[in-house]
């Protein structure tokens, strides 16, 4: 076997192709150049390597995020933030309590989860190396074991969120190029492809980042992560303990002046390009402590009077089953200030915009609903808010799909949506009845060493069932509106085999991580020429 291509190589393979296809004396044309330079090329490209022999592998997991990184070990987000060398944040898995952490690591790694868990999703939108699912690891107060092997916090490891190993001591790796025919190259991809290419993403920098790498627009805004900053979780957390309609009132009343400014960076950075914002879909429990924490201290006679409001809120909103659970536009119905909130909120960010003489473009999705009386009553309030702001440009309401119920009542559905968006990470999810953050690393190498499955669901879009699901939703949809303008928000919009799949299901446009956003532009690319058949 071959050893795998360098990403210098690869650099080389994409100058001498655009080369040959530029200027009068090329000797190929523009499409033979796209063709010639493979998606996994450009990936390889973009971001930094290791490229040497393997050194001290400890052990590997899912590559989540590709890139190389190297720091030394902590533990929880806080020791994260305090760090002033380069720092890998060690968890058993993250949660959106980890996020002010997560952004000032170099990389990740988690020894649970798989590739659409938090861990994976967060890092691959930041473009941030990470590794998860990685078992032989425990974690300890001031150690990890790796198979045995103990790491003390502070030692340097070094992680490949590409091939997923986990090294000890600082690998030497390869800084991605700067290269400037990869924008000629992309430009020729955005010539010949067909569908549009959106980004995932939930700050003006995300934005930012994915409005230079040749986005559209952004196809998904996660709102909730608008809230997990130091100064707003206590806002929230506020919200959620309320014992009083003044008290919750009050709460709200702080994230929508937060929002609005979120908001307001969002539309300044996409001027121009729709914007669609989620509103909040995750379970009100991952804005609370970990009740097993708060239940040891209070067994330690720890906590005050606002640990145990908090720990009867923690028991109070705790689920079985929390993805199936109290989320998505079910919150709306238990917390209705909550939607009502963030509408005002991106609907004044909007009305600023336009006072200072910008385009905005806003869709407001609805997560999860699975009726097409569940849509129509969300859709009521947002129209209300809506009235409050007659000088607002016209703003699409759609939903998501992510349930089977959701694509095969698609028409139902389509009667109170402008857009739908496939959630294709949920669809996969609640389709084979996996759960995505415990069995990637659990069984899904077991399912593939034994042929159980044809590829991991959650890395490349199943061909057989959620892609039908998909293709029903879509030509259900459009039985109602003919010209129901249709995207997908899930990973699977970054994933080069899945993009051809959904392409050919009918949808409009894929939305992905903002560092992806080159591979989907090539890899759509691909598809239209290989559909032409004309080179």
């Amino acid at each position: 076997m071959s050893p795998p291509e360098s990403s210098s190589d690869a650099a080389t393979a994409i100058r001498q192709a655009v080369a040959l296809a530029t200027g009068p004396n090329a000797t190929i044309s523009h499409d033979d150049a796209l063709m010639r330079i493979s998606t996994d090329q450009l990936e390889r490209v973009l971001h930094d390597s290791f490229e040497g022999p393997n050194q001290h592998v400890l052990t590997t997991g899912l590559g989540a995020s590709p890139g190389a990184a190297v720091g030394s070990i902590v533990l929880n987000a806080d020791d994260a933030m305090m760090a002033t060398d380069d720092v890998i944040l060690v968890r058993e898995e993250t949660s959106p309590a980890d996020v002010h952490g997560m952004g000032v690591a170099v990389g990740i790694l988690t020894t649970k989860g798989g590739l659409a868990s938090h861990a994976a999703v967060v890092a691959r939108g930041w473009g941030k190396p990470a590794v998860c699912g990685a078992e032989g690891i425990e974690i300890h107060a001031d150690h990890i074991l790796v198979n045995g092997e103990r790491i003390e916090v502070g030692e340097i490891i070094s992680i490949d969120g590409r091939s997923g190993h986990v090294m000890r001591g600082a690998v030497e790796s390869r800084q991605a190029e700067d290269i400037p025919e990869i924008a000629t190259l992309l430009s020729w991809a955005d010539e010949s492809r067909e569908i549009a290419i959106r980004a995932n993403a939930d700050t003006g920098a995300d934005a930012r980042v994915a409005r230079a790498n040749g986005a559209e627009g952004i196809g998904l805004c996660r709102t909730e992560h608008m809230f997990l900053t130091e100064e707003r979780l206590p806002v929230i957390q506020r919200m959620i303990l309320a014992q009083s309609p003044d008290v919750e009132e009050k709460a709200l009343k702080e994230l929508r002046e937060a929002q609005r400014t979120d908001f307001g960076d969002l539309l300044e950075e996409m001027d121009g390009l729709p914007v669609t914002v989620r509103l909040l879909d995750p379970p009100l429990h991952e804005f609370l402590p970990e009740l097993e924490e708060l239940v040891e201290a209070a067994a330690r006679n720890e906590l005050d009077d606002d640990g145990i409001a908090m720990l009867q809120a923690a028991r109070k909103w705790r689920e079985r089953n929390p993805m199936i659970g109290t989320r998505g536009v079910r919150l709306a119905w238990v917390k209705p200030g909550l939607y009502e909130m963030q509408v005002e909120a991106l609907l004044d960010a909007v009305a600023d915009r336009i006072a200072a003489g910008g385009n905005p473009i806003v869709e407001i999705m609805i997560p999860l609903t699975v009726s097409g009386n569940e849509l129509a009553g969300a859709r009521k309030w947002i129209e209300a808010v809506l009235q409050h702001h007659p000088d607002v440009a016209p703003v699409k309401i759609g939903t998501m799909v992510e349930t089977p119920r959701a694509a095969l009542v698609a028409d139902e559905l389509a009667h109170h949506a402008d857009f739908f968006s496939f959630g294709t990470n949920d669809l996969t999810q609640l389709t084979f009845g996996f759960s995505r953050d415990d069995i990637e690393n659990r069984i899904m190498n077991l399912y593939l060493e034994k042929e159980l499955l044809e590829a991991n669901p959650f890395q490349h879009v199943d061909a057989h069932a959620v892609i039908e699901l998909v293709r029903l939703g879509v030509e259900r949809g459009r039985s109602t509106k003919p010209d129901l303008p249709i995207g997908v928000c899930g990973e699977h919009g970054g994933d080069p085999a899945s993009i051809e799949l959904l392409a050919a299901a009918g949808v409009d446009y894929v939305s992905c991580s903002p560092p992806r956003v080159p591979i989907a532009r090539l890899a759509a690319a691909h598809i239209a020429i290989n559909a032409r058949g004309d080179r």
